[in-house]
């Protein structure tokens, strides 16, 4: 029997349920993977509370690392005890155990633990197609990283940092400034009372920074645009605080011409070769101690609930894992 994770209705955190299933073998193409460590994303987020619309009912969660139990008619490269991951596309990770396509596992090499792959696999593969395969991000660069003590932000200012850009983050209040130090950050900013444009603008000279990651949407938009340099990119990849919308065009035009992206993962990790080389790219700057999983916090898995309110509520720093 196992424990899974179903929302009936979307909302707040208190719709995530809890049930007993029997799991039938795995089906063609499939693998049973059994989940060591799950990984929480603000993605999940999205889906639970209905801002990214998904067919009811539903599982939640897409990241997590373990062990294949079993495999489907069909499946090769895949057997019985290897250890993997998957950031999806499937939901349904908030889970004991799982079937899902074999195309979706990444095998783990041995140098890379479990804890380490759920708490880094999604976010990791993200700072890698944000810097190196959306924003291009040369040495020599000044770019700005909105929350830069979160999940994602701190992968990014590492990775931004081992390839030679000179990082300015942002965080929410005190007590994280010393966290986007720590992982690298030069210049570090007070997104609720720092004029975030002005001391971009000020640390550059008067340019801007080449390059605005910005995981935090419709509070930090603003900011964003006035940051950034003559022809600069704005890579618009959250919603933590809600979604930008009414994007007026000129605003691009007024600002220095500027490019905007708002990227999804899988369209960067959208072939096989994408999804081999990309986490592969991952491993290797992991392995090299470039970029480390920082685990500010563990669940129980069944108190997900719990650690929904805590993301949302910007409680969380670094990474966040669930522990069946």
């Amino acid at each position: 029997m196992e424990r899974v994770a179903r929302i009936e209705r979307t909302g707040g955190p208190d719709v995530i349920g809890w049930h007993d299933v029997v799991l039938p073998p795995p089906g063609a193409g499939e693998v049973r993977m059994r989940n060591r460590a799950v990984g929480l994303n603000f993605i999940d987020t999205y889906f639970r509370s209905g801002l990214y619309p998904m067919q009811l009912p539903s599982g939640l969660g897409q990241e997590a690392a373990g062990v294949v139990e079993a495999v489907g008619q069909g499946v090769s490269g895949f057997a019985v005890g290897d250890r993997v991951a998957s950031f999806g596309p499937p939901i349904g990770a908030y889970a004991t155990a799982r079937n899902l396509p074999a195309a979706s596992l990444f095998k783990l090499p041995d140098a890379v633990d479990d804890e380490t792959a759920a708490a880094m696999l999604l976010k990791g593969c993200t700072a890698e197609f944000l810097v190196e395969r959306c924003a291009r991000v040369q040495p020599g660069w000044t770019v700005l990283v909105h929350a830069a003590a979160g999940g994602v932000g701190q992968i990014l200012v590492q990775w931004l940092k081992a390839i030679g850009a000179e990082v300015i983050g942002t965080v929410g209040d005190d007590a994280k400034v010393a966290v986007a130090r720590a992982a690298g950050a030069d210049h570090v900013l007070l997104s609720r009372t720092d004029d975030v444009a002005a001391r971009a603008r000020a640390i550059t000279g008067g340019a801007g920074v080449a390059v605005a990651f910005d995981g935090v949407g419709k509070a930090t938009w603003e900011a964003s645009l006035a940051a950034t340099r003559r022809r600069g990119l704005i890579v618009s990849y959250g919603n933590a605080s809600g979604p930008v919308e009414g994007v007026r065009l000129g605003a691009l035009s007024s600002h220095g011409s500027l490019f905007v992206s708002r990227p999804t993962l899988f369209d960067y990790y959208a072939t096989p070769e994408e999804r081999v080389a990309g986490a592969a790219r991952l491993f290797a700057m992991l392995e090299s101690g470039a970029v480390r999983a920082t685990i500010g916090q563990r669940f129980a898995l069944e108190q997900v609930a719990e650690a929904h309110r805590a993301l949302e509520s910007g409680k969380t720093t670094g990474a966040t894992l669930l522990l069946p």
